[in-house]
């Protein structure tokens, strides 16, 4: 178990300490822990990369930290009404999805690899940036309502564009699998 391992370990032992805080009507805590699991997902990336750290391990916890943190994080802001509920259809559908589709390729007998796609990064970025601004927004009561629905809508295209974007990686997979046979 490396110490990037342990500091992402760490980040998902946040996960429902932030939806509590949520819950609870602690935004500011809330913030401030998200800002703490933002911090920690870069330095262990830093540390996995910069002392060679990286492990089998660490590449499938990496992704279901952050996963886990921004849909949780999207399913109770959601349920409490401090974002649209359309919002957190289309970014959890999203992640079911992709799961699905490498999932289904699995069974076929055609594992497919996924590598994050650049409209993914730019996405994952948008969702971060969005979940900051309503966690930090509704903490320290500051009002950002255009720059609410700008980044609301930058989440909402960019979910939809690496849907799509997946999607066609997927089908060209699938037929090229097929044509191996």
């Amino acid at each position: 178990m490396s110490i990037p391992n342990l500091i992402t370990l760490g980040r998902i032992l946040l996960v429902p300490i932030v939806v509590w805080a949520i819950a609870s009507g602690a935004m500011a805590v809330a913030f401030v822990l998200f800002l703490a699991a933002g911090v920690s997902d870069a330095v262990d990336g830093f540390l996995a990369k910069r002392f060679h750290m990286s492990s089998v391990l660490g590449a499938y916890l990496d992704p279901l930290a952050d996963k886990a943190l921004i849909v949780s994080i999207y399913l109770t802001l959601g349920i409490n009404g401090d974002i649209p509920r359309w919002l957190v259809i289309l970014v959890v559908s999203r992640d079911i999805l992709i799961v699905g589709g490498i999932m289904l390729s699995w069974l076929m007998g055609s594992p497919l690899k996924i590598r994050p796609l650049l409209v993914s990064k730019l996405n994952t970025a948008a969702q971060i940036m969005f979940a900051c601004l309503i966690l930090g927004s509704l903490g320290f009561h500051i009002e950002a309502t255009i720059v609410k629905l700008v980044l609301m809508g930058l989440v909402a295209a960019l979910t939809l564009l690496s849907v799509a974007a997946y999607l066609a990686e997927w089908v060209r997979h699938m037929n090229s699998a097929a044509e191996r046979r």
